[in-house]
């Protein structure tokens, strides 16, 4: 049983072109190729295909290739780079990482060529060169040197501690140490000195060096559990699971050692979601993709020790690649005060020039006949007066501020420690205060025009509840007796006959929960059997409890809602999923798992039951699930009915579905599944096409609606920066009612707002259009992508 999170084919069933061939050991053995070993599973061929000739085939597009324990491999001429003339060294870089922008031999010249990027600073500079002149010169040279040598000294010592604090935050991070395969044993090392294709082992609590390969942990199917909040700010546990194949034969330490394997993939890239790639290993190519990757930055959680192959390291790793060159940033107030200098210096130019003209016309009418004023320099008119001319740029160099950019940088840096003891921006219940982490764009706070938000998790507490549903046309989730008749005092569900029950989870409606123990409506049972299975959620069993972990916070309640309904998700392997339905045990095979993306917009799942029969249960947005649906789906009005009343309560929904499927259909479909998920070039694509093609004719079962509250003072927020004349922008993959709805309660719309929906918006967009008043504009793209732009008056939209 083969998912798609851990496909394997056999060079005769890899017929996609790939990146690069693994070049086999010398030295493997009869017991390496035994048809026992991994590779050799249940029900799949074996090929006697040439091994040479498969790697010459795979050579063509392969970009990355990263071979276990094997240090000499990335000497090989292929992987050296051109760095200056003949000097060449390889594309794999070390682990050790660097934010900071000088070094003690480049602070000086760098930091000295930023500083005269400023206007005022160059001028000061030639003025310095102009009044060591003895003929032009009129005041003394160090007079314009000193307060320069200030200037300059003032800004390169703020500087330089910005910058040590960089190193010093860089030295800690290189210095930090995990344990790494050195000799055949785990041994600590340094951040810094760990390489390509090291295999290493982190613990708990513990932070990933790179971008590594999961090959096994201490958690069932070798799971591990870790925490993105460095990479994307989420605090909740996201999980990751190795291939069944490492998980089982790469536990110990030895085996760890003597591990061989070769890995093809993209070339490094910032896409933190997104990897594709394959491992070769004993004559057989594995899929690797996104959820078999632990990225630089997360940290390891509830695991107590897992074991990876490095595959990106330190400027390669998509935090740093995402990070980019640290860049010196100038903001308009430096860019006014440059502009401002420029004219200035015009002024004091044409100034000059004007006195120069003035000089050589006195001294050809007065100057040349006074016999007092001769100096016994036989200089003519013209002559003097070019001389003049830059006598007068140095005697009226006060003009030129140079004192102002020193004001400027000490105003910022009173400023930031106004804004850390800023009272309004503490939060007492985490004890945490604003914090300027540098002086160097403070004022550019008070200079945004747009603010661009996402909905979920910054506008909502990203938790989420369960509160109704549809199943069969029939709506759930009001205050309701066992009879169906409304209660005007809620009376809570009592679901003590559920020994899987959480105690935190809330229902209302009786009647829902007597049609499920009635067992009279298969459509009730297929609706609750597919939350509970059609999922990636990971449990966790600690003192008799269950403890879902997902990666999702929609999945977690609706898998929630499952359990407290009578079908508990219980466990699962790499290829079967256990759950208790109403108090009996089952055990299914999973045979596919058809994976959510932003595109899809859905995910699926394909099971063989008890029975025999194949089915796929899938779950995904109304605009997706409504487009493959079968033609015959009598309950589909009256599921439409019932999204529109959840989208007008700001219910988050999705809708419900299933299909069966011939196993011979199965088999045809499964070939294509799995070379798609082996593919080395447009993999993504190809899976998607796949997908397409088992995700029709589908019927429809019915909708969840969850519940996701807005966080504690949004509408007060949102009303002071609309007071403070900044746009806002807020992005939400909700129904057009549902957007709508919580756009009137977070206060983002008002009564007076003036709201287009599609083709409207082309009214507003025309050149030079302005808007009369208030305007949202609702943009509804065919992905169900809202925006949520709101303009001041007569604001043009361009």
């Amino acid at each position: 049983m083969i998912s798609e999170r851990d496909s394997e084919t056999t060079f005769e069933e890899y017929s996609h072109p790939n990146d690069e061939v693994m070049p086999y050991s010398d030295d493997e053995t009869e017991e390496e190729l035994d048809p026992r070993q991994p590779g050799a599973e249940t029900g799949q061929a074996q090929s006697n295909r040439d091994p040479q000739e498969s790697r010459d085939t795979l050579r063509k597009d392969c970009s990355w290739q990263v071979k276990a324990n094997d240090q000499h491999f990335y000497q090989q001429p292929q992987f050296k780079r051109t760095i200056f003339l003949c000097f060449k060294r390889s594309k794999y870089k070390g682990n050790a990482i660097k934010t900071y922008k000088y070094n003690p031999i480049t602070f000086l010249p760098l930091n000295l060529f930023e500083q005269f990027k400023r206007a005022a600073n160059f001028y000061f500079l030639v003025l310095l060169i102009l009044q060591s002149i003895p003929q032009i010169t009129t005041l003394s040279w160090y007079t314009t040197l000193v307060p320069l040598l200030l200037v300059l000294g003032i800004t390169a010592v703020k500087d330089l501690v910005d910058d040590i604090a960089r190193h010093r935050m860089d030295n800690e991070v290189n210095n930090r140490r995990c344990e790494v395969i050195r000799d055949g044993r785990f041994k600590s090392t340094k951040w810094k000195d760990i390489k390509v294709g090291d295999i290493l082992r982190l613990k708990k609590n513990t932070f990933v060096p790179a971008d590594i390969l999961l090959l096994s942990s201490s958690e069932p199917n070798s799971l591990c559990y870790v925490e993105t909040a460095e990479l994307d700010g989420e605090t909740n546990l996201k999980f990751k699971m190795a291939l069944e194949v490492t998980h089982r034969y790469l536990q110990e330490e030895g085996a760890m050692a003597n591990f061989d394997g070769l890995v093809e993939c993209e070339e490094p890239n910032n896409r933190l979601d997104k990897f594709a790639g394959t491992l070769f290993w004993r004559n057989t190519s594995y899929s690797l993709d996104a959820d078999k990757i632990l990225l630089r930055g997360c940290k390891i959680r509830n695991t107590d020790f897992c074991h990876g192959m490095v595959i990106f390291a330190g400027a390669d790793t998509k935090i740093m690649k995402n990070s980019g060159k640290t860049r010196f940033k100038r903001t308009k107030i430096d860019s006014l005060m440059n502009y401002m200098v420029y004219t200035i210096f015009i002024v004091l130019i044409l100034l000059s020039a004007g006195l120069a003209i003035g000089h050589t016309y006195w001294e050809q009418q007065v100057g040349n006949s006074s016999w007092y004023l001769y100096d016994a320099e036989d200089f003519s008119p013209p002559y003097r007066g070019f001389l003049n001319f830059w006598g007068y740029i140095i005697v009226l160099n006060t003009m030129v501020p140079i004192s102002l950019y020193v004001s400027v940088e000490v105003i910022r840096f009173v400023q930031s420690y106004f804004i850390n003891w800023d009272l309004q921006m503490y939060y007492p219940e985490k004890d945490t205060a604003a914090k300027a982490r540098t002086t160097t764009l403070n004022e550019q706070l008070g200079q945004i025009h747009y603010i661009f938000s996402d909905k979920t998790g910054t506008l909502t507490q990203n938790i989420m509840t369960f509160k109704k549903c549809c199943i069969n046309g029939q709506r759930y989730g009001d205050c309701r007796d066992g009879a169906g008749q409304l209660q005007s005092h809620p009376e809570q569900v009592d679901f003590s006959w559920n020994v899987y029950a959480d105690g935190k989870f809330s229902f209302y409606d009786h009647y829902l929960i007597e049609q499920i123990r009635a067992g009279k409506d298969p459509e009730i049972h297929k609706f609750f059997f597919l939350l509970a299975i059609c999922h990636t959620v990971m449990v966790d069993i600690s003192d008799g409890q269950l403890n879902y972990q997902a990666a999702s916070p929609d999945e977690g309640a609706l898998v929630t809602a499952a359990r407290n309904f009578g079908y508990v998700f219980l466990s699962r392997t790499q290829n079967t999923i256990t759950l208790s339905e109403m108090g009996t045990e089952r055990t299914y095979d999973v045979l596919a798992i058809l994976d959510f993306n932003s595109d899809r917009k859905r995910m699926s799942v394909i099971v063989r039951e008890s029975g025999g029969n194949i089915r796929l249960y899938c779950k995904g947005a109304d605009t997706v699930i409504y487009e493959r649906l079968h033609p015959r789906n009598p309950k589909r009005e009256a599921t439409e009915e019932a999204l529109d009343v959840f989208a007008s309560e700001t219910l988050r929904t999705l809708c419900l579905c299933y299909r069966d499927i011939d196993p011979e259909e199965f088999e045809a479909w499964n070939k294509k599944f799995l070379e798609a998920s082996v593919a080395a070039t447009n993999r993504d694509e190809a899976l998607d096409k796949v997908y397409e093609e088992i995700e029709q004719n589908l019927i429809l079962l019915g909708a969840t609606a969850i519940e996701d509250k807005l966080q504690d003072g949004v509408p007060e927020t949102i009303a002071r920066l609309s007071k403070a004349d900044i746009k806002i922008w807020v992005l939400t993959g909700d129904k057009k009612e549902t957007a709508e709805n919580i756009g009137f309660s977070c206060e983002l719309l008002t009564d007076e707002t003036t709201i287009c929906y599609g083709e409207d918006t082309r009214q507003v967009e025309s050149p030079g259009k302005t808007i009369p008043c208030i305007t949202l504009s609702l943009w509804f793209v065919p992905q169900a992508w809202v925006e949520l732009s709101r303009s001041l008056p007569s604001a043009k939209l361009e």
